[in-house]
C-alpha cells in the first residue's frame, strides 16, 4: 500500500512565511518614512521657533557690509628689459585702505618692482597707485592713491586674538575680486620659512585664502582688521607660498603692521628694536645639541615646556644688561606665549628702539640641578642695519670703495650738505677706488640691479636677494646713482 503524503499544512504556512517576508520590508519603509517626516516637521517647528543662524547671517552680511568698501584689488604692471627687446607682464593681489589721506597697505611681494600700480576700490573706480615705501623683511608696503571717497578700515587688535577665533579673509583670490571667506584662528606665532620674510609671527587660520588674496585684509568679529592674508602652506612638500588652498592660511598680525605703515608714511625707514640674543628652539637642547655647556645639560633633563633658548648674549646689548644668559629660556615675552624661537626675532623687531620689553625666563640652577623662575626687562635699542647684512656682502662693499653709506633723511643729507631725496648717501669712499673715480662724498645710489630703494637696510636685501640658492653673492651688482648736480649715472660695482 502506497504511503499517503499530506501538503497542505506546509504550503500554507510556506504562503504565510513569504507573504511576510514580501509585505515586511514595505512596513519597515512606512515606518521608517514616518519617523523620517516626524523628524522632518520637528526640525522645521525649531528653525521656524529659533532665529539663531538668521542672526549669524545677518552678523556675517554686516562684516561684509563693513569691510568691503575698504579693501581694494591692486593690479601691477612690470616691464623687463632684455638684450633686444621689453617684456611686459601683469600680475595682482589685494590692499585695504590706511586712512581717508589716501594710503593703501598691502604685501611688499604683490608690488616690488612694478613699473605701474592701480587700484580698484569696492565700488569699480580705478586709480593710479604709488609706492611710498616698503619694507622687505616684514614683507609690508605702503601705497598711495587720491584722497577723496575713501573708507578707512578698522583696526582690531592681534595681541587680544585667540587660537578659535572667528575670522574673515578678504581679497581676490584667482582674480574673483572683493570675496570674502570665513574659519577661524587656527594658530598664533607661527614661523612657516618663508625665504623672503626675515620676521614671521603669523596668525594662522583656516579661512580659504589663495593666490590673489596676498595683501588683503583679515578680521575679527567686529570688521575690525587683525591681519593680513600673506601665504598659504599649499600642502605640496609642506612648501609655503602662493599656490592651492590647502587649509592653512598665514596673516601678519597688525601689531607689527602697524609700526611699520606708521613709519614709512612718516618718514619712509623703518626702524626696528634690538635685543642682541640668539636663540635656538628647546627641541635642540633634547636633542642632545650643545649639550657641552651645564646649563644646556640641566635644561635637556629638566625642561619640559615650550619657549626659546637663549643660545648667545652680545656684550653690552639690552639683553645683557638687562641680565639674560646662555641656557635661559623665554617663555613669554610682554606676556605673549613664545611656542617657536622665530616668534621672538618678530616680536622685538616690531617694537621701537626706546620700548620696555618684560621677560618671563626659566633659568637653570647650577647649584640646585633645577629651574628658577623670574621675570626680567630689557630697554631696546636700534638694531643697525649692518647686522642684518652678510659680513661677505659688508666686506665686498668695503672692497668695492664704499667705505660709509647711511640712508638718506633730512639729518645725514643736512650733514653731508647734499639734497635729501629717497636713496642711500655716500659718506666716505675709499681714494683711488673704482667707484672713487665715478662718485663723490654725498651723492646717492638710488636704485640697486634695477628697482629703486630707500634705505641702506633695502640696498643690503636687494643684494642678498641676488644671492644664488647657495648664497654666493651675485659677481656683479649695477647700481643707480644720482650726483649733486641732479644727474644720474649707471655704474656696475664688482663685489668678487
Amino acid at each position: 500500500m502506497k504511503t499517503m503524503t499530506t501538503y497542505g499544512p506546509a504550503v500554507v504556512v510556506l504562503a504565510a512565511v513569504a507573504a511576510v517576508l514580501v509585505a515586511a520590508p514595505a512596513v519597515i519603509r512606512n515606518s521608517a518614512d514616518a519617523q523620517t517626516l516626524s523628524r522632518v516637521q520637528a526640525a522645521s517647528q525649531r528653525l521656524d521657533q529659533t532665529d539663531v543662524l538668521a542672526r549669524i547671517n545677518q552678523a556675517q552680511r554686516d562684516i561684509a557690509t563693513l569691510v568691503e568698501p575698504s579693501v581694494v584689488h591692486v593690479s601691477t604692471e612690470t616691464t623687463m628689459q632684455r638684450r633686444r627687446f621689453s617684456e611686459s607682464y601683469a600680475s595682482s593681489g589685494s590692499g585695504w585702505i590706511w586712512d581717508e589721506e589716501g594710503h593703501i597697505v598691502t604685501n611688499a611681494h604683490v608690488v616690488d618692482g612694478a613699473d605701474r600700480i592701480q587700484v580698484q576700490l569696492h565700488d569699480g573706480e580705478m586709480r593710479n597707485a604709488t609706492l611710498v615705501g616698503l619694507d622687505l623683511h616684514t614683507d609690508i608696503a605702503v601705497l598711495a592713491v587720491a584722497p577723496g571717497r575713501l573708507h578707512a578700515s578698522l583696526r582690531g587688535d592681534s595681541d587680544g586674538v585667540r587660537q578659535g577665533d572667528q575670522v574673515f579673509a578678504f581679497g581676490s583670490p584667482f582674480d574673483f575680486r572683493f570675496s570674502m571667506s570665513r574659519g577661524i584662528v587656527s594658530g598664533l606665532g607661527r614661523s612657516a620659512g618663508l625665504a623672503d620674510i626675515d620676521y614671521e609671527n603669523f596668525i594662522q587660520t583656516d579661512a580659504a585664502i589663495n593666490t590673489g588674496n596676498s595683501g588683503g585684509p583679515l578680521t575679527d568679529i567686529r570688521g575690525g582688521v587683525i591681519g593680513m592674508n600673506t601665504a598659504i602652506a599649499t600642502g605640496r612638500g609642506n612648501s609655503v607660498g602662493q599656490g592651492q588652498f590647502a587649509g592653512i592660511g598665514l596673516a601678519i598680525p597688525i601689531a607689527m603692521i602697524d609700526s611699520v605703515v606708521t613709519q614709512i608714511i612718516e618718514g619712509g625707514e623703518v626702524k626696528k628694536g634690538y635685543l642682541g640674543v640668539s636663540v635656538a628652539p628647546v627641541a635642540m637642547i633634547r636633542s642632545g645639541v650643545r649639550l657641552d655647556n651645564a646649563a644646556m645639560r640641566v635644561l635637556a633633563s629638566e625642561y619640559n615646556g615650550d619657549g626659546a633658548v637663549v643660545s648667545f648674549v652680545s656684550e653690552s646689548s639690552p639683553a645683557d644688561a638687562a641680565g639674560l644668559r646662555i641656557g635661559d629660556v623665554i617663555v613669554s615675552i610682554d606676556g605673549k606665549r613664545i611656542t617657536e624661537d622665530g616668534q621672538i626675532p618678530a616680536l622685538i623687531s616690531s617694537k621701537l628702539p626706546g620700548s620696555t620689553v618684560k621677560f618671563s625666563v626659566v633659568r637653570p640652577n647650577l647649584e640646585t640641578n633645577g629651574l628658577d623662575e623670574l621675570d626680567l626687562s630689557a630697554t631696546l635699542t636700534e638694531l643697525d642695519p649692518a647686522l642684518r647684512a652678510s659680513p661677505a656682502l659688508l666686506a665686498a662693499l668695503r672692497r668695492a670703495g664704499f667705505e660709509s653709506l647711511v640712508t638718506s633723511n633730512v639729518a645725514s643729507a643736512a650733514r653731508l650738505e647734499t639734497t635729501h631725496h629717497p636713496g642711500v648717501l655716500i659718506e666716505a669712499l675709499r681714494v683711488g677706488s673704482d667707484v672713487d673715480q665715478l662718485l663723490d662724498k654725498g651723492d646717492a645710489i638710488v636704485e640697486v640691479m634695477g628697482q629703486p630703494i630707500q634705505t641702506i637696510d633695502e640696498l643690503y636685501a636687494r643684494v642678498l636677494r641676488a644671492a644664488n640658492p647657495q648664497g654666493a653673492l651675485p659677481r656683479e651688482v649695477p647700481l643707480t646713482c644720482q650726483l649733486a648736480d641732479g644727474r644720474t649715472i649707471q655704474i656696475v660695482v664688482r663685489l668678487y
